[in-house]
């Protein structure tokens, strides 16, 4: 529960700051496509190193200390493991300021003149910031396994209140181009703050927690062990994001923006619904598969395939009316979001056949998390990889066919080519989690979701989706705004009754903590 309330809360300040974003900079400026891929650079640095890698590297090993009871060595692996971070951390943004021209040149070589410039300017920028978000990702690892979930999560809210703050002060009088460096100081502060919000928690729950790099125990080396295979994993993983956005940047300007602010929509559900159940539930059954390791390995797989299943049913609840909502209502939600200043309702329709490709793929992503963290639970990093490079080289191949050969061939507008990416990924996150469960089933017995649960569901959220038509269709002219509160309050209140007339079982909480003995 705290866990999706800490999502909820940096997510709503998110797309906040992406309202303000829009407000200021819109779709098509040069300077918001120079901003959005210059944070795409070092957010590659935080993806890499940041939340994902140390939770499936460091938590289990951490949590497992924690619960037997071990707090000193277990604050000994966490000081060694946050000073190998800041040391490689502080080198890597050492090297990404001086090589950020061949950086450009790899990410955005359609950029040129005074785009290319800006890009520049603002990627040296932020590359500490990317810094100080590892960090705090850090601090989520410590706190998530002392169950802290709600700071850890919602600490988010500073970095982007910062961000907002900035386009607050600056945005009235700056001109564009300024404005975007304004805006990236603004970020590396955000950073600042929310690695300092976390920090005095830490030093709370962890009261001898060292840094440094002179305790190289057994614990330390399986983090490091686990830590370099989901490191790859982020790595071809953040691939598929560089060919999207290498492939966006040869399209006209605003696709590379326009990903951006379908990317926002499109992770809402995946944070809130699929990344608090798999933050939840990853502590909880590396604990289980310990505690009960005694009484053999089928308890312990018995155990997992519980959480696991549960887990399934409580993401596919939300996330299956989220995907009806982005393929039915997503101009009415972009418009909502982002339709205000340089922002226009064509750039809200542009977003929402974005938003439409990327709800192919939405339902097997989340799940697919869920499944990754209980391959990471049972200490198996290696098997999310393989299926993680799958999905890359799926990704990549049909990315540029969607956006460019196939496109043409349809005879589709060249702006469009941006959907095609989006729907290219999903079908390559649909192989990827199929793969994932096959082989958990093959290890710890059937997994999964029934065929006529997910029927029920896609059907309840299509009956939501024609009642919410027939809201969009008798009032038309309305503010975004109270457009959408008209649509989509009618499609979440038809979705839930039919749930209910379908007897579709109504997920308590989300996220719910269990104890090793139930």
């Amino acid at each position: 529960m705290f866990v999706a309330v800490g999502i909820f809360l940096s997510r709503l300040t998110g797309l906040i700051r992406s309202r303000a974003f829009s407000y200021y900079f819109g779709l098509d400026s040069i300077a918001a496509d120079a901003f959005t891929a210059a944070f795409r650079i070092p957010n590659f640095l935080q993806n890499l190193f940041g939340e994902g890698v140390l939770s499936a590297s460091f938590i289990p090993v951490y949590a497992g200390l924690v619960a037997r009871g071990e707090r000193r060595e277990a604050d000994r692996v966490a000081g060694a493991i946050g000073a190998i971070l800041a040391l490689v951390v502080s080198i890597l943004v050492v090297i990404g300021v001086l090589a950020t021209p061949w950086l450009i040149a790899a990410v955005a070589p359609g950029f040129t003149g005074e785009k290319r410039d800006l890009t520049t300017t603002l990627v040296r920028i932020l590359f500490p910031g990317a810094g100080l978000l590892v960090l705090s990702a850090w601090c989520l690892g410590i706190l998530n396994s002392h169950h802290r979930f709600l700071l850890s999560y919602a600490s988010g809210v500073m970095w982007n209140g910062a961000m907002i703050g900035t386009l607050l002060l600056f945005g009235g009088g700056a001109a564009l181009p300024h404005l975007a460096v304004m805006l990236a100081w603004g970020s590396v502060v955000g950073s600042a703050l929310q690695f300092g919000v976390q920090l005095p928690v830490v030093l709370r729950v962890a009261p001898e927690l060292r840094l440094t790099l002179g305790t190289i125990s057994d614990q330390v080396r399986t983090v490091i062990r686990n830590f370099v295979p989901v490191f790859i994993s982020r790595g071809v993983v953040q691939f598929s994001a560089y060919v999207d956005s290498l492939l966006a940047s040869y399209l006209p300007t605003g696709a590379v923006t326009g990903l951006q602010n379908a990317s926002l929509l499109y992770m809402l559900p995946v944070s809130l619904f699929g990344m608090s159940v798999a933050a939840a539930e990853l502590p909880g059954m590396a604990g289980d598969a310990q505690a009960v390791g005694a009484a053999g390995k089928h308890a312990r797989h018995e155990a997992i395939r519980q959480r696991l299943d549960e887990g399934l049913r409580q993401i596919a609840f939300f996330v299956v009316p989220s995907a009806m909502a982005f393929l039915a209502l997503g101009d009415v939600i972009a418009a909502a979001l982002f339709q205000t200043g340089r922002f226009r309702h064509d750039d809200a329709v542009y977003v929402w056949g974005i938003l439409a490709g990327s709800a192919v793929g939405l339902l097997a992503s989340t799940l697919g998390r869920l499944y990754s963290s209980a391959y990471y639970a049972l200490q198996d990093t290696r098997t999310p990889l393989r299926y993680a490079l799958v999905r890359v080289g799926l990704t990549t191949i049909l990315g540029y066919l969607f956006a460019f050969p196939l496109r043409r061939w349809l005879g589709v507008p060249a702006p469009w080519g941006a959907a095609g990416l989006t729907a290219s990924a999903g079908i390559a996150g649909w192989i990827e989690m199929l793969l994932l469960r096959r082989r958990m089933n093959e290890r710890i017995g059937r997994t999964g979701l029934a065929a006529a649960y997910v029927t029920k569901l896609w059907t309840a959220a299509a009956v939501g989706a024609g009642a919410a038509w027939l809201s969009k269709l008798a009032a038309p002219g309305l503010h975004p705004m109270i457009m959408a509160v008209s649509v989509l309050g009618p499609y979440a209140g038809v979705f839930l009754g039919t749930a209910v007339l379908l007897q579709i079982p109504l997920p308590i909480r989300i996220g719910r903590r269990k104890k090793p003995e139930e």
